[in-house]
């Protein structure tokens, strides 16, 4: 007997295989499987078969589900892998044999550690042949549809990536190109799925197609993300264009397990002999414009003034705000608009790796050095700290004569960085409602827009006039044309927090920055905010911060002090503090599953 989970939620025993009608105790089953041989609690389990709104009858409902699931598992026969009552919630054990998720990890895990290419790609077919359609396509639960199934197909893309690496090593650049047609078109947003598609298309002698595809990704993430093409990218693109020999296969895709790479999609370790690449930690490079950039009028022309105004020391300009506030945007378009104040380039430095861990200061340093190498003296260049978690991060990498000039942005307001080496700050807020129609008309067409001019202002309202928000609608929104602006008013509101997000690149929700933003906080921080935002008001004093928190007054003013610093909580001391209705909502979807007794940070 065996559940297969990647696919429709099903059991199979032999030849004959029973695929669940959807129902309440299917998602059940589907939550404890995405877990199998871990305690499941039943708040958790609540939430995926009713969501927020949970009847009062739930926990009783719960054990009856559980029941359920017990004499389906008779009649058909399982008896291996049983249903337990732990305290706090249930289990379920399964091992390989039982469970294809289980299968497949430890099918992918046994490639990684195989030398032999051919055998490594052997492994991986049989473990993607273990997926059989749409993720849990019977499991009608939002909160897993939200929060599992991103994570269980990027699990098959790298999977896939990796496979069709190994073709190309091994020359079967014919049998990748099946693939990869399907697996580019379904995720567009892959870069790496395209960039082997065009490595492909150019190693069968399809030249022309090759380019053809290039130029498609190209203006792809131009016109949707507001991106250029990644470095390896346009090194492939002018390879073809020289008719160059790319190098041997086995030189572009080594064996091994493949590195994360800026999209999340696995990458070649070994540059190809055209051009050397740089080494996966590099950080440093161009400046990418932004699509359909509006709004911040006013900003810009006080920041532009003060970066270009003549004879002047070194300046620093310190752009912070909430998560997805668009602080990196603004500096992007911003580094654009004064290029020409600075013939030695624009650098653009990314401080935080892609797994959310800070970069040391000796990395940046050093990877800042060696791109400002050809520097002409006199000549002026503009460095875009992105992303930076501390004052320490930069300090030795702010410009100290009069060759340069730094954009910093962070979350946080660092101001300790000001008071030693000075600076103009900016904090961001959320769009005025003339910016958010703005974004709109600029991202949509005025004729979608301008057609219902009511409803896109009710949009703009309920994605809270916040950029990131604002900019994941657009998308959705764009992929759907025939959809009225005001039926996807009324089904944004029905579930904003879940609603925005991008299937095809689940690290684009809202769900998914605020939950990275509070990951990075101390974990007493970040309690102390879900308890705040879920139980307190719009508007609070720090006398209200006090009751919920259960602390001094000296304490919660540093906790209040310290979480609007980081962004989540606005305005402050000596007013009252504010809570986006965003955080809002997801403080209080969260709080219950992750927060601890209060202690003093």
């Amino acid at each position: 007997m065996r559940f297969q989970l990647l696919g429709p939620l099903s059991i199979t025993d032999g030849s004959d295989t029973v695929v669940l009608q959807p129902s309440k105790p299917t998602i059940l089953l589907a939550s404890l499987l995405l877990h199998a041989n871990s305690v499941v609690s039943a708040d958790y389990l609540q939430r995926t078969m009713w969501g927020e709104e949970q009847p009062a009858t739930s926990r009783a409902a719960l054990q009856t589900c559980v029941l359920r699931l017990r004499r389906l598992f008779t009649k058909h026969g399982v008896t291996e892998t049983p249903i337990e009552a732990v305290p706090g919630g249930y289990r379920i054990t399964a091992g390989p044999r039982h469970l294809d998720l289980i299968g497949f990890r430890e099918e992918v895990r046994r490639a990684e550690e195989t030398a032999d290419p051919e055998s490594e790609l052997h492994v991986l077919k049989g473990a993607l042949s273990l997926w059989e359609g749409s993720v849990l396509a019977n499991v009608r639960s939002d909160v897993l549809h939200r929060d599992e199934v991103p994570r269980l197909v990027e699990e098959r893309l790298r999977t896939l990536e990796r496979a069709c690496d190994l073709k190309l090593r091994l020359g079967r650049c014919g049998e990748a190109l099946v693939e990869l047609w399907s697996a580019s078109r379904a995720h567009p947003g892959h870069e790496r799925f395209r960039e082997q598609l065009i490595e492909a298309l150019y190693r069968t002698g399809r030249q022309t197609e090759a380019l053809a595809e290039y130029r498609l990704v190209k203006d792809y993430l131009h016109d949707e993300l507001g991106v250029d093409p990644s470095p390896a990218l346009r090194r492939l693109e002018m390879a073809i264009l020289r008719g160059e020999d790319l190098g041997p296969a086995e030189d572009r895709h080594p064996a091994g397990p493949a590195y994360v790479s800026n999209t999340g999609a696995g990458q070649p370790e070994h540059p190809a002999p055209v051009a050397p690449a740089p080494a996966p930690k590099a950080m440093v490079g161009p400046v990418a414009t932004v699509h359909s950039f509006t709004g911040r009028a006013a900003e810009c022309a006080a920041l532009r003034e003060r970066l270009t105004a003549p004879g002047q020391d070194p300046v620093t300009l310190l752009v912070s705000g909430a998560p997805g506030i668009g602080k990196t945007a603004l500096a992007r378009h911003l580094a654009h608009q004064v290029k020409d104040a600075f013939p030695a380039g624009l650098f653009m430095v990314r401080m935080v790796a892609p797994d959310g861990t800070p970069r040391s200061p000796e990395d940046a340093a050093a990877e800042v050095s060696a791109a400002l190498r050809d520097q002409v003296p006199g000549e002026r260049a503009l460095l875009l700290l992105d992303d930076v978690v501390d004052a320490e991060q930069v300090r030795q990498l702010l410009p100290a004569g009069a060759d340069g000039a730094a954009i910093v942005t962070s979350r946080r307001g660092l101001a300790g960085l000001v008071a030693t080496h000075g600076g103009w700050v900016l904090r961001l807020g959320t769009f005025s409602e003339e910016e958010s129609y703005a974004l709109l008309l600029a991202v949509l067409g005025a004729e979608r827009v301008e057609a219902e001019p009511e409803a896109a202002r009710s949009l703009a309202e309920a994605c809270g006039h916040h950029p990131l928000a604002l900019r994941i609608m657009s998308a959705r929104l764009l992929t759907r044309p025939a959809l009225r602006l005001a039926d996807s008013v009324s089904w944004l509101a029905e579930d904003p927090l879940a609603r925005l997000s991008l299937a095809d690149s689940p690290e684009l929700s809202v769900h998914r920055v605020l939950g990275g933003a509070l990951d990075r906080l101390d974990p007493r921080l970040a309690d102390a905010f879900l308890k705040v935002a879920a139980q307190i008001p719009d508007h609070f004093t720090a006398e209200d911060g006090v009751r919920v928190l259960g602390m001094s007054p000296a304490e919660a003013d540093d906790v209040l002090d310290r979480l609007a610093d980081a962004g989540l909580l606005e305005e402050g001391p000596p007013g009252p503090y504010r809570v986006h209705e965003l955080l809002r909502v997801y403080a209080r979807r969260t709080a219950p599953y992750r927060s601890r007794p209060i202690q003093k940070v």
